[in-house]
């Protein structure tokens, strides 16, 4: 049970009109695994500035999160105040060649933005279910695209309080890798620069990349997408399946037997369960490749 006092909790119920108490994050991941939050926040852009800057003079542990897509919730939760940036931030607008999203934009609605105002570039976001904020802060990408070849700035609240651009070589975008993974600033919006092509033609990327996942990834049981980072010149799902681990399960987390680089929950899974799949299978590569398997999954809460 949280241990969060009332009048905090009082005061950010009115800071922000859509909150939720003592609430389950296995509602709000893609693993459908962790226990309660003290405090869940929806917010609208107004709401987040306000929300962050009362937890930082009240010293109120927050953290922010997007779709949860990419995220491992500890059993016992997470102390404080989860904002999650999504429905409430979600706005989307097309500018010519450039495409404007809020942060809690998802990917998927992103890309259909695109495709339907006729601009290539964005296809291969359209299957990652995560939101635009989110894939800034990893970067993300698929399919021989990412976040860094189309980006050229973000809105950003900064650990100060004030709201700024930041351009496209001030975001440090690496593989799996930004800025902002080593500080406390916070993306508001994107702005994506894309290309004119026909929408019929861009369309169909999107489908034949919406097969390839459905084909090559275990989408019919809960995940947080790949569960390791590439090593470098290697395929952790191969390494993977060369040890031999191929349907490995501890308690309800199992080695996919589709993509061995996705953990699953069969159902009943717990962090723990999951933590120690990782933990044995970068074990067995590590002895049998001289390789070790970094998670690419974000691992929060109390521990």
């Amino acid at each position: 049970m949280h241990n969060m006092k009332q009048e905090i909790i009082d005061t950010i119920k009115e800071l922000c009109l859509d909150v939720l108490v003592n609430e389950p994050m296995s509602k709000h991941t893609t693993f459908r695994i962790g226990g309660a939050a003290d405090v869940f926040a929806n917010p609208t852009m107004d709401e987040l500035i306000k929300l962050i800057a009362f937890c930082k003079s009240n010293e109120v542990p927050y953290m922010i999160m997007g779709n949860g897509s990419n995220m491992l919730v500890s059993d016992k939760g997470i102390e404080g105040l989860v904002i999650s940036i999504g429905k409430n931030m979600s706005d989307i607008s097309i500018d010519g060649r450039y495409i404007v999203a809020q942060a809690g934009a998802l990917l998927s609605a992103t890309a259909n933005r695109a495709c339907d105002a006729s601009l290539t570039g964005f296809e291969f976001a359209a299957g990652i279910p995560g939101t635009v904020g989110g894939a800034v802060v990893m970067n993300a990408g698929a399919y021989g695209g990412q976040i860094a070849d189309c980006i050229v700035e973000c809105e950003v609240l900064t650990a100060e309080g004030t709201i700024v651009k930041w351009t496209k070589d001030m975001l440090d975008l690496d593989y799996r890798h930004s800025v902002f993974m080593d500080c406390d600033d916070v993306i508001l919006s994107a702005v994506f620069e894309l290309t004119h092509d026909e929408a019929s033609s861009v369309r169909n990327l999107m489908e034949e990349l919406r097969a390839k996942r459905i084909d090559k990834q275990p989408l019919n049981y809960p995940s947080a997408g790949s569960t390791f980072k590439r090593p470098q010149g290697y395929f952790a799902g191969k390494l993977i399946e060369d040890a031999g681990l191929k349907g490995y399960c501890v308690g309800g987390a199992q080695v996919s037997e589709k993509h061995c680089g996705f953990v699953v929950n069969k159902g009943d899974a717990t962090c723990e369960d999951v933590l120690e799949l990782i933990k044995y299978v970068d074990q067995v590569v590590y002895e049998k490749n001289n390789v070790h398997l970094e998670p690419e999954i974000r691992i929060v809460g109390r521990f």
